[in-house]
C-alpha cells in the first residue's frame, strides 16, 4: 500500500554561509556543500566572483568587506533571511595574506592584515552565531603559518593573524558550547589558490615550502575544503574546540 501525503516527512536542507567564496578554499567549499545538498550563500568582496559562484551552484551571492563591522551584521542577516532563514553552518576562508619581512613590516600594514584575517573572522562567527540553533556548526580557517610562526611565504603579520585564528576558535567553542553550536578549524599548508600565485612565481621559493612536506606537493582547495564540510557536518558531531591540520605532513615531528 502507497502512503498518501500525510505520511511523507519533507527534509529540509541543511544550509551554509561560505566567507570568500569566490575564489581558492572559499569556492571549492561552496561547491562541496552544494554538492552535499546544502543551500549556500556566498559572501566575498569580490561581488562579482561571489555571483558566478553561487550561479553556478544554485546559490546566493552577497558582497561583504569582512572588516565593516556594520555591513557584517547586515549582510549575514540579509543572507539568513536568503536561506530561509535558519543557518547550519559557517565556514570563514576569506582571508588575505602578506609577504613582508619582519624588519620592514609597519604597524599599518600589521593591523590590516590583523583585521581582514581576526577580527573579519571574529565578526562573522559572531553574527553568525545570532542565527544558530542548537547542532549549528562553524568552521574557521586558520594557516600552518599560525602554528609554526610563519618561514613559509606569509611572515610576521599573516603568522600572528592566523595564530589569532586559532585562538579566537577555541574560544568561541567555549562561548557557544551552551548553544550547542561546535566551533573548530582548519590549519591548512601550502594551497594552490590565487593567494599563494605570487609567492609561487618563484619556482625556488614553491619547491623549498613543498619540499617541508611528507608528500612533496602544495594541496589542492578541493582537499582542504573537504575538511572544512566535515567539519561542518553532523558526522563531526563530538568535535568541538579542535584545530584539523591539514598540511601534507608539514608539521609532523
Amino acid at each position: 500500500m502507497l502512503a498518501d501525503d500525510s505520511d511523507t516527512v519533507a527534509v529540509v536542507p541543511r544550509t551554509a554561509i561560505v566567507t570568500g567564496g569566490a575564489s581558492g578554499i572559499g569556492k571549492a567549499t561552496c561547491e562541496l556543500l552544494a554538492v552535499e545538498g546544502y543551500r549556500v550563500a556566498v559572501i566575498d568582496r569580490d561581488e562579482l566572483g561571489a555571483r558566478g559562484v553561487a550561479d553556478a551552484i544554485g546559490g546566493h551571492a552577497f558582497a561583504l568587506d569582512v572588516t565593516d563591522e556594520r555591513a557584517v551584521a547586515l549582510t549575514i542577516e540579509r543572507a539568513v533571511a536568503a536561506l530561509g532563514g535558519r543557518l547550519d553552518a559557517l565556514a570563514t576562508p576569506a582571508g588575505i595574506a602578506e609577504t613582508t619581512p619582519f624588519m620592514d613590516l609597519d604597524a599599518a600594514t600589521f593591523l590590516r592584515v590583523y583585521s581582514v584575517n581576526a577580527v573579519g573572522t571574529f565578526l562573522c562567527v559572531r553574527e553568525a552565531a545570532k542565527y544558530m540553533r542548537s547542532g549549528a556548526r562553524i568552521c574557521t580557517v586558520a594557516s600552518v603559518a599560525g602554528k609554526r610562526g610563519g618561514g613559509l611565504s606569509g611572515t610576521a603579520a599573516y603568522a600572528a593573524s592566523k595564530g589569532a585564528v586559532l585562538a579566537l576558535t577555541r574560544n568561541a567553542a567555549r562561548a557557544l558550547a551552551e548553544r550547542g553550536i561546535a566551533v573548530n578549524a582548519v590549519a591548512p599548508g601550502p594551497t594552490l589558490t590565487p593567494m599563494l600565485a605570487g609567492p609561487f612565481h618563484d619556482e625556488e621559493h614553491r619547491r623549498r615550502v613543498e619540499s617541508l612536506t611528507l608528500l612533496q606537493r602544495s594541496a589542492e582547495p578541493e582537499e582542504i575544503a573537504e575538511a572544512i564540510v566535515w567539519l561542518l557536518s553532523p558526522a563531526a558531531s563530538y568535535v568541538n574546540g579542535e584545530t584539523l591540520t591539514v598540511d601534507g605532513g608539514m608539521l609532523l615531528d
